[in-house]
Parts: C-alpha cells; structure tokens; sequence
C-alpha cells in the first residue's frame, strides 16, 4: 500500500492550474500552426495566423492564452493501493485549484450558487471527477473550461434507430447553431451511449484526449473523421468569419448502454481547448 499526502494533490493541482492555463498541448497547437495553409477564406487564414501569434505571445510573456481561465475540471485516476493521509481529497483539489488561480494571477469566473452569482474569490469549487484505478499511481488532469464554448454544448436522447449519419448530422447542427460563440475553430468531445449524465461526462473525458490519438475502434476512428469533415463543410470559419476550418478535431468516448437508448452528447472546446497532466 503507497501512503500519498494530499498535499501532493494540492500542489500538483496548484501546478496543473496554471501550466494548463498557460501552455497548450503540443498536438493541438501543430493544427492551429497547420490551419492557414488549409484556408482559402483570406480573412479567416489571417484570424489563424494570428491566433498561433497568440500562443507564441501567452508563452513569452508567462500570461494565459486566454482571458476566460475556465472553471476547473479536474479528473484523477486513483490506485486502489493508494492510501491518502493528510486530510480529504476535495478539500485538497479545491486548495490547489485556489492557490493556482490566486497565485497565477488567474481570472476567478465561479460564482457560489448558480442563481444568486455571488463570486467565490478563488475560482472553487471546482468539478471534480473521481474514478478507481489498479496499481498504486495517481493520475490526475486538470482542464480549466471556459463558458463561451461550454454553452454551446448539447445533449440529445436518440432512439436505437438513428444511424451513425444521424450523430454525425446532430454533431454538424450543434456546430452550426454555435456559430462564432465558442471562438472556432473548436475541438468537440463527444459522448456515445451510457445514460443522460455519463454521455456528457464522456464527451468532457474526451475533450481531454489528445488529439492526435484516434479513437481505438476503426468503426468509430472513421466516425470521427466523418463528423470533422461534416463540421468543416458547415463553413463557419475561424472566429465565425467563414471559412474551410471550422473544427481542428473531434474525439469520440463511448460506453454501453440501455436497449432502448442511445444518448449522445456534444461538448464544444474552443481553439484553446486546454489540459494538463501529471502522475503521482
């Protein structure tokens, strides 16, 4: 059994807050790097060039790569044979999510309760998802979500009969329907099978995946690339502009689900969609 201090958690969430916030993975910046040579829209082959600018200015000058900082998603894999000492998890995650917005000069966006807005201060609680793994490693990612792409995220309750063309369709209309909101050109998670809830919890995870790692199914790596195409074709262009690259990528997550259902859930990332990961 592998004892783990929890303010082990606490720092590598501090850590995770700001790195995320600050660095894109290497992956996604190489297609916002590639986009323009793939635009013809002279305007939207600009907008590109000047959000890989953008990065480039976010690393020299140590500042976030975007205003909006997000809320705090953070998702660890535990080890079964990890023991935490020290005090509670949560309250670790939300002290590491604290000092890494406080002390990274982050902006704090979550409000105490959803109705009567009042600011927390320190950009907690934050969400956090918890699963149980094998071995004695603690995995944990920490993916700051910004809202202008958040809210443009969809769910649907299909019924066995829709056809892959179908998801794909719904996938195109929610891009569509979003139109410049989520600062394209976006990265979409999306979420296939399970219930009402765990379809968006796949379509997050999958937000997280690199985006150079296809789905490990042929039958749904193929889907993936389908629905990319079909997001591309709507013409919605960088920033809303109008143009050839309307999506950089799109990850499919998928898990059993119920005889007569089929969810399926779209969780829209902006051209920044952000994650960072570390292994205890």
């Amino acid at each position: 059994m592998k004892e783990l201090h929890v303010s082990e958690i606490t720092q590598a969430v501090r850590d995770l807050c700001i790195e995320a916030n600050q660095i894109l993975p290497k992956s996604l910046e190489a297609r916002i790097t590639a986009a323009p040579s793939g635009e013809q829209n002279p305007l939207c082959r600009e907008v590109l060039t000047d959000l890989k600018r953008n990065l480039d200015a976010a690393r020299e000058m140590n500042i976030p790569i975007c205003q909006d900082t997000g809320m705090a998603v953070v998702f660890i894999e535990l080890g079964q044979d990890v023991h935490l000492v020290g005090g509670s998890l949560q309250d670790a995650v939300n002290r590491g999510v604290s000092a890494g917005y406080i002390e990274g000069y982050l902006r704090c966006s979550v409000v105490e309760d959803p109705l009567r807005r009042k600011n927390t201060g320190d950009n907690t609680p934050a969400v956090l998802h918890l699963s149980m793994t094998d071995g004695d490693r603690v995995k944990i990612t920490v993916a700051p979500k910004g809202f202008g792409s958040e809210n443009m995220s969809a769910v649907r309750m299909f019924t066995p009969s829709a056809s892959p063309d179908d998801l794909v369709q719904f996938v195109a209309d929610t891009v569509l329907k979003a139109g410049s909101n989520p600062c394209p050109p976006v990265v979409l998670g999306v979420g296939i099978g399970g219930d009402f809830e765990l379809c968006a919890y796949l379509a997050k995870k999958a937000l997280c995946r690199d985006v150079d790692c296809r789905h490990p199914d042929p039958f749904y790596a193929e889907l993936e690339q389908k629905m990319l195409d079909a997001c591309n074709k709507t013409g919605v262009g960088a920033q809303g502009f109008g143009g050839d690259i309307t999506a950089l990528a799109v990850n499919i997550e998928t898990y059993p689900t119920h005889i007569a259902g089929l969810p399926v859930a779209v969780n829209v990332g902006c051209h920044v969609t952000r994650h960072a990961s570390v292994l205890l």
